[in-house]
């Protein structure tokens, strides 16, 4: 369990490769729960629709509807449990803890069934090579609860922050939401343009929903556990299109750099923690990369920023 240090710590340490079997376990789980959300709620733009949002003990769904009832699904990762309640009053748990694909699926079905939920979703995972389905991954999977509850600490920063970014934009934005495809916290702003159809490509994810995604000209940036050649935790940030000299900008802070493989600005994560303003130092890289964006693509910044005006009667209501 965590210790009293750890629990103090706000942006806590995170090295990928201490916790990589943790993370792509709860890289499948949230995308068993996240696909339960997505069949029962009806289709928004971009996907909106199949996020998980962060809460004060973990992740959530939100209420999904079935029939005429309602229910969410938490991941709470404080007590190490995920909880299902209906709004008939009724409730399950299952914990969190080391165990197969297979096991973790059966058993939250099993739950969703003794309340009268039972919902049948497509049980292959997604934007993973080499994808097993669901029912079928009997390998047991490893549940750390202190790396566990360290990733949620720090989502629950990057929200705030986000939270606070996403507030200067008046122009079509998305929430601050978690997309379990990647997985990454993420918020999006968009220009109002449309934007050339998105080559697709993404593995094991159908073409139609990547190109709904990016069916207009975007901002966006998000938090990202790290995978690959970024094998650290990592803030990021793109453009799409991505406008004629966007990789070369000037961007803040120093630490920042573009990754030609990505195709995003990458600040890494440490960088955030060690600062001696964290939130300064990511609002400086959010907003420094958003206007090398929004500025060599022309975007119609006067319609699209809060003014000083709005700015102000936020601050003093």
């Amino acid at each position: 369990m965590l210790n009293s240090t750890a629990l103090r710590e706000d942006w806590p340490s995170l090295p990928l490769d201490q916790w990589i079997d943790t993370c792509t376990t709860l890289h499948l789980w949230t995308q068993i729960v996240g696909k339960i959300r997505l069949t029962q709620t009806p289709w928004i733009n971009h996907t909106w629709h199949v996020a998980l949002y962060v809460t004060a003990r973990g992740l959530t769904t939100t209420t999904i509807p079935h029939g005429t009832r309602i229910f969410q699904i938490d991941f709470d990762f404080i007590d190490h449990v995920v909880v299902i309640q209906s709004s008939d009053g009724q409730a399950g748990s299952l914990p969190l803890q080391p165990q197969s694909v297979a096991q973790f699926y059966r058993r939250l079905n099993g739950e969703l069934g003794r309340l009268g939920l039972g919902v049948k979703i497509h049980p292959k995972p997604n934007e993973v090579p080499d994808p097993v389905r669901f029912d079928e991954d009997k390998i047991r999977r490893a549940y750390d609860p202190e790396y566990a509850n360290r990733y949620w600490r720090i989502l629950t920063q990057a929200d705030r922050v986000f939270k606070r970014f996403r507030s200067r934009f008046i122009g079509k934005c998305s929430p601050v939401h978690y997309f379990w495809g990647a997985p990454d916290l993420a918020v999006t702003r968009f220009s109002g343009r449309r934007a050339p159809e998105h080559p697709g490509g993404i593995p094991n994810l159908p073409d139609r929903i990547t190109r709904d995604a990016y069916s207009h000209e975007v901002s966006s940036c998000g938090f990202w556990a790290g995978g690959g050649s970024v094998a650290y935790p990592a803030f990021y940030s793109y453009a799409y299109p991505e406008p004629a000299g966007f990789p070369k900008a000037a961007v803040k802070p120093d630490a920042a750099f573009y990754s030609s493989e990505f195709r995003e600005f990458i600040l890494p994560y440490d960088n955030v923690r060690q600062a001696d303003s964290p939130d300064d130092v990511l609002l400086e890289f959010l907003q420094t990369t958003y206007e090398n964006a929004a500025n060599l693509a022309n975007w119609n910044r006067d319609s699209l920023e809060a003014t000083a005006e709005s700015k102000e009667i936020e601050n003093n209501a």
